[in-house]
């Protein structure tokens, strides 16, 4: 850290706390050169995760969508806000794990489908339908049928 007042590179930390807002470290520091103390403010560097889209433009994440996405399919159903929550936190811990600043809005659908199987199958079934737009009732039904298949084989 550069001393602002000689400039010299080199100094040691004598204090550091957590800043009021909690999301970043205060440092007291003393220059090695002059040993004039100054401040010094830490923060965690964030790169915003991007959402590229079907028509292929792009946007930032944004979470509350997701999180109305799924409180939309999981309506009337007896699924607790909270567990939509989780839902919505493990995706997006999937999402920054992976070092991605890129991600497809059709991996984000798939993460949040296979999270809605092992949750509730009637919000499943309906985020899946809106998600995958369904052309017609066949493949509705197809979907179905391999949701069934799938429910009757683990039992």
């Amino acid at each position: 850290m550069k001393c602002p007042y000689c400039g010299e590179t080199e100094s040691k930390v004598i204090d550091s706390r957590p800043a009021d807002d909690g999301e970043r470290i205060r440092r007291r520091r003393e220059c090695l050169g002059c040993g004039k103390r100054f401040t010094t403010y830490e923060v965690v560097e964030t790169v915003p995760l991007m959402v590229i889209k079907k028509d292929r433009s792009r946007e930032a994440f944004n979470r509350e969508k997701l999180l109305n996405g799924l409180l939309r399919a999981c309506e009337k159903r007896p699924v607790p806000y909270k567990t939509v929550e989780k839902v919505v936190d493990n995706i997006e811990q999937t999402l920054l794990n992976s070092y991605e600043r890129e991600v497809t809005s059709m991996r984000i659908g798939e993460l949040a489908m296979a999270e809605l199987k092992q949750i509730d199958d009637v919000a499943y079934v309906r985020f899946a339908s809106v998600y995958r737009q369904f052309s017609d009732v066949n493949s509705f039904m197809d979907e179905l049928k391999t949701l069934l298949t799938k429910r009757t084989g683990e039992e």
